[in-house]
């Protein structure tokens, strides 16, 4: 189980309140199973496949919820898009646990489709239309790389012969033809940037800030030990995190190999919803009930080169604000979190707009660095191990995922005690009047360094920075440079607002 800032099981059984179901609006959604799913074999070749694992996943959800039918009865099947080819694994895993769901559902790639999708599905559960759910995702991202790497056959269980499952979410993309000409597309480029206009903003040199970020990522190292399911369980300091050694490389400065992202993962999760009415009919014990209270999404802007500040996210602001109001609960009434951690600056940002002292518990895996996760199915574990939490410790939870460059958002709050009403809530309407940058892909010339990030190859020496540059009207242009001198000096120099000139081909020099 991993950290969940205490609590045992006798402190459940005296503090658990056992609300009457009939007090409950029978449409209410509950979760009542979860699992989590985790293989680490040396031997690719007889590795289990995403669907093996997603079904493992699945049955065990089942079986976590002490309910035999909890899997046969299902209404529906969501599962998170992934690496893999299959065309309808929701189809292919009812068809293997007996299961005939009425509505088979696949996701877009993005890491916020795990918590997008439940909130859909207990909507859909709040609004009688379904009566029971499973959002389940899974990779093998792990056996199937060290399949490549040893020259061997991976096994494949795609049925491709399934029509596609209903899609789920808009298409991802993740950069502008301008963003992708000067390198900004790829998430190791652009959230160490994101960071050094976090830096700047703090008014932080790049030692103290380079400390800083090191105590915030010892913290989920912490709960990564304690977390069965995660991939790095080996202690760090803050020092080993940060410093540079030949198994500790810079990736995209300030970050080492042990602040990104860690999808090398053989790994699944899922979990059940039922109605209130459901879940008493079938039988399932009130202890394993956990309320989804309510959810929220929104986006900051498409495109990272339209954020007004690259070191703020004010949509997401507005969709956790929605989330915790809309349960009747706020941030300091909170005691679970799980704040999105694919890299620091993601953790940096939604914490500081949410209000969220960044010295706390922010993770109930550890993770993404350290526990990992099936690339955009990490928000699944992250509720597969809230539940955990709240049943373990009683009390509400706070789940943000997500997608893109911290510019799509979905929350989820979820407690051991039921609200009023489940509310799904996009706050598209609301954000529509939020200020966007305006873009110069075409501008030379005279300009400010706004954010950069230094890239570095596989052996850990630096290569070139990608630059965000303001033009004096103040529109945002990229820019590159592959100047040894300058990208050396960034290393150790802060260039953030130094003026710089920018060449028609986007090369930097300052």
């Amino acid at each position: 189980m991993p950290n969940c800032g205490g609590g045992s099981a006798s402190l459940t059984a005296q503090l658990l309140v056992h609300t009457p179901v009939m007090a409950l609006d029978p449409h209410t959604p509950v979760i009542v199973g979860v699992a989590q799913v985790t293989d680490r074999v040396d031997d690719p070749t007889g590795a289990r496949s995403a669907l093996d694992l997603m079904e493992d996943a699945l049955l065990t959800a089942g079986s976590d919820s002490g309910c035999g039918a909890a899997v046969g009865n299902l209404d529906a099947i969501g599962v998170v898009g992934g690496l893999w080819r299959y065309t309808d694994p929701g189809r292919q895993l009812a068809g293997r646990v007996g299961a005939d769901p009425a509505t088979t559902l696949l996701t877009s790639w993005s890491g916020h489709s795990p918590q997008l999708l439940l909130n859909h599905l207990a909507a859909g559960i709040q609004a009688g239309e379904i009566r029971s759910a499973a959002v389940i995702g899974g990779e093998t991202n792990r056996s199937r790389r060290l399949a490549r790497t040893l020259g061997l056959e991976y096994r494949r269980d795609y049925d491709t012969t399934l029509p596609a499952a209903e899609a789920f979410g808009e298409l991802l993309v993740m950069a502008t033809s301008h963003e992708k000409d000067r390198g900004v597309d790829a998430p190791v480029t652009i959230y160490p940037l994101l960071d050094s206009a976090i830096r700047h903003a703090m008014g932080e040199s790049i030692s103290r800030h380079r400390s800083r970020l090191g105590t915030l990522w010892e913290g989920f190292n912490r709960v990564a030990v304690d977390n069965p399911h995660a991939a790095v369980r080996k202690p760090m300091t803050a020092d080993e995190i940060t410093t540079p050694t030949e198994a500790n490389r810079l990736v995209g400065a300030p970050y080492t190999i042990a602040m990104n992202a860690h999808n090398n993962v053989d790994q699944a999760s899922a979990v059940l919803l039922m109605s209130a009415e459901r879940a008493s009919a079938a039988g399932v014990p009130r202890d394993r009930w956990v309320f989804p209270l309510a959810g929220s999404n929104g986006l900051d802007t498409e495109w990272i080169s339209e954020r007004w500040d690259l070191h703020r996210a004010p949509v997401l602001r507005l969709a956790g604000e929605c989330a915790l109001t809309s349960a009747g609960t706020g941030v300091g009434d909170l005691t679970h979190l799980d704040l999105y951690s694919c890299f620091p600056s993601a953790v940096q940002i939604s914490s500081t707009e949410l209000g969220i002292d960044q010295n706390r518990t922010l993770t109930v895996t550890g993770g993404l660095t350290f526990a990992g996760a099936a690339y955009n199915n990490y928000s699944g574990q992250a509720i597969a191990a809230m539940v955990g939490c709240i049943r373990e410790q009683p009390g509400t939870g706070l789940v943000h995922a997500n997608g893109g460059y911290v510019t799509k958002h979905a929350f989820g709050v979820y407690s051991d005690r039921p609200g009023a009403h489940f509310t799904n809530i996009d706050v598209t309407d609301k954000a529509a009047s939020l200020p966007k940058r305006r873009t110069h892909p075409g501008f030379s010339g005279e300009a400010k360094v706004e954010a950069y990030s230094v890239m570095h190859d596989r052996i850990g020496l630096p290569t070139h920075a990608v630059v965000s540059l303001r033009t004096g009207a103040d529109a945002r242009v990229w820019g590159t440079t592959r100047d040894s001198g300058l990208v050396g000096a960034m290393l150790i120099e802060e260039h953030v607002g130094r003026s710089a000139e920018l060449s028609p081909d986007g090369s930097v020099s300052v």
